[in-house]
């Protein structure tokens, strides 16, 4: 009877003695690094795969040759959903659709060439690599569908001249959108180093743009433009980030009106953009990364005397 006992006692004791020796071997793994924070680029796409809804408005003020303001609003949605299976976390192929809206308030005495307007949707997708050190890949393919407002043969002027001045008010960077007559394709590519909370990222994108409709008004058979940016970003936070970008678009294959421009002036556009943007976690769904970045353009024909562009811009995106 009592070796029984004492056995039983001798098999718990090891018993207990086991695993509070597998729990102290588990305890003195470190866990794993949390993942370096990204800083997302203003109009830049990001170099991640998200699941993503982003809205983002650009509100841009200009002037007349009498020196009046007028102001354009283009504000953009973003859908894109990241494929489970597809990448690690952050990563793999993501699917988006893209939907822009302008309005335009001209300056007085052009009241009647104002309005509002929806342009091109864009359709795509991207496809995001995790490389060792920090460095992050992302290649992108998409199409427009030209079914936006202001354009085919007889456009309403204030939709057209609405749909025109939203280009400028997103920098020249999203120019498929707004040129609604054409069916555009649009690869590109982007990379990044993200690491000890800075990031910083490059991106070329090609977009060729064939005419489907509008031919009477819009000579061009087709044209080619390419745009190109650099975005860099730093955390002062974990909370609060800072990021500054540097944007160029050029026409490779222009506009019969920008081929006529013997300045030159609107051939290509050098922009810049910087502001902060904030981090917050929204309980087990995601982050909410909310911003606000100032944007100015450094050569003609933005920076003219006349239009003579300041933009604000607010963006919300809601990562999940």
């Amino acid at each position: 009877m009592l070796a029984r006992v004492f056995f039983r006692a001798l098999g718990g004791a090891m018993v207990l003695l086991v695993s509070t020796a597998a729990r102290a071997e588990e305890e003195a793994v470190p866990p794993p690094p949390p993942a370096a924070p990204y800083s997302v680029p203003w109009q830049l796409r990001p170099v991640v795969a998200p699941t993503v809804l982003r809205f983002d408005a650009s509100t841009a003020f200009y002037e007349d040759v009498a020196g009046h303001g007028g102001t354009t609003v283009a504000s953009v949605l973003t859908a894109a959903y990241r494929i489970p299976g597809t990448g690690p976390k952050t990563a793999g192929l993501s699917p988006l659709v893209r939907l822009a809206f302008v309005t335009d308030d001209p300056a007085p005495g052009n009241r009647a060439r104002g309005g509002a307007v929806f342009v091109n949707p864009l359709v795509g997708a991207a496809y995001a690599v995790k490389l060792e050190h920090g460095f992050r890949l992302n290649v992108f393919f998409g199409a427009t569908i030209p079914v936006g407002g202001g354009g085919g043969d007889s456009p309403d002027p204030g939709s057209q001249n609405t749909r025109i001045k939203g280009v400028n008010a997103r920098a020249q960077l999203d120019n498929a959108l707004f040129a609604v007559n054409d069916f555009t394709l649009v690869p590109g590519i982007g990379a990044a180093w993200v690491r000890g909370g800075f990031t910083v990222q490059v991106e070329a994108t090609l977009l060729h743009l064939m005419r489907v409709r509008g031919d009477q008004a819009q000579p061009e058979a087709s044209k080619t433009n390419f745009t190109t940016g650099m975005h860099v970003g730093y955390f002062v936070l974990p909370e609060l980030s800072v990021g500054t970008e540097l944007r160029y678009q050029r026409w490779i294959n222009a506009p019969f009106a920008v081929e006529r421009d013997a300045s030159g002036a609107s051939r290509d556009a050098l922009t810049f953009a910087v502001g902060p943007r904030v981090h917050i976690k929204v309980g087990s769904v995601g982050w909410l990364r909310p911003g606000i970045a100032y944007q100015r353009a450094l050569d003609k024909p933005l920076a003219a005397a006349t239009p003579n562009y300041h933009v604000v811009q607010v963006d919300i995106p809601m990562f999940f």
